[in-house]
């Protein structure tokens, strides 16, 4: 039992078993299953959720500093019908329409962050009325799906980079290096500190000098921003616009980067988690559609029981922490928001 206390203590316990959860999986998989093991389906899980990793970074930082933001998979939506009206019926240049939207993503995260930190209203309550407001203005642009035929989306859609008899598609490489300079700003930047600080205790934070609220305000525009190039993802994915597009994707960022083994209350957890929690909502998902007899809700079932799994083991690893400090073990449960940092 003191064992097991111990390793509860251990701040990177969860995401140890996210990476056993995976490989387990995996392993289930491929013996009820012929070919669930190949290369192609494994890569078939990032070119299916490259939107959802996308969007899983943005959220992670959000979560990382004790925030929450729902608004993400409405501007998600948003993007995909920003996008689809300007080239459709503007004839825009895609490059021009792609930087365009990536900015409006970033600003509209930004004055929720300004609101939520200057006017201190809860983000949960900012981030519902970024949701509603995003999802009702796809409909002011057209209640309909607004199909796209752009010839650079079209290529970014259809195109295969092939290595070893298998191959990827262009927004898992974008979604990838988004990951590679996401660990890095977390982890090796000043900004990345803070965001743990504030995430950790706000107010110790401050009393550090710390600039909260310009951090605050560049996290909510950087998950905004994540979000914008998930919706650029989502429509090389579908070739449309649609204001139903990613319903309920926001609670899937969520459970990615709970999964992934980010605290909910924040300061604690990689943003590399988010992949492995990406990936382990699609393998629940492949694993159900080799199956074929089950229906498509059995994921959420799944995933809301592994949500509740992965709740409760936070909560036992920040008690199994706080009785080891109580036992005099302050070097084996140092808070997890310093070494994370």
């Amino acid at each position: 039992m003191k064992n097991f206390r111990s390793l509860l203590a251990l701040p990177y316990f969860t995401s140890l078993v996210t990476v056993a959860l995976l490989v387990v999986l995996f392993a289930l998989g491929s013996v009820a299953y012929d070919g669930f093991f190949a290369v192609q389906v494994v890569l078939n899980l990032l070119i299916d959720n490259a939107f959802l990793l996308a969007i899983g970074i943005g959220m992670t930082f959000v979560i990382l500093s004790g925030g929450i933001d729902l608004s993400v998979g409405s501007v998600l939506a948003l993007t995909t019908m920003i996008s689809a009206y300007l080239l459709q019926s503007w004839h825009w240049h895609p490059l021009v329409v792609i930087v365009c939207v990536l900015a409006l993503g970033g600003l509209f995260g930004a004055a929720m962050g300004v609101l939520i930190h200057f006017f201190k209203l809860q983000p949960f309550i900012v981030t519902l009325a970024g949701m509603f407001l995003a999802r009702g203005l796809c409909y002011l642009i057209s209640i309909n799906s607004i199909t796209i035929d752009d010839p650079l989306y079209v290529a970014m859609s259809q195109t295969r980079l092939e290595f070893g008899g298998a191959f990827i598609s262009p927004s898992v490489v974008i979604a990838v290096l988004m990951l590679l300079l996401a660990i890095y700003i977390a982890h090796y930047t000043r900004f990345g500190r803070a965001v743990y600080a504030i995430g950790g205790n706000e107010q110790s934070a401050l009393l550090m000098g710390l600039p909260v609220g310009r951090t605050k305000v560049a996290i909510y525009a950087f998950s905004g921003f994540c979000a914008a190039l998930a919706g650029v993802l989502f429509s090389f994915y579908m070739l449309s616009g649609y204001g139903l597009h990613a319903q309920g994707t926001e609670l899937d960022a969520i459970a990615a980067v709970v999964i992934g083994g980010t605290l909910l209350t924040g300061g604690y957890g990689y943003v590399a988690g988010t992949l492995t929690g990406v990936l382990i909502l699609g393998v629940i998902q492949t694993l159900i559609a080799f199956d074929g007899t089950l229906s498509s809700w059995w994921t959420k079932i799944v995933i809301g029981v592994l949500l509740f799994v992965f709740c409760l083991a936070q909560r036992l690893m920040s008690a199994g922490a706080a009785k080891a400090v109580d036992a005099g073990g302050v070097g084996a449960a140092v808070k997890p928001s310093v070494q994370a940092a």
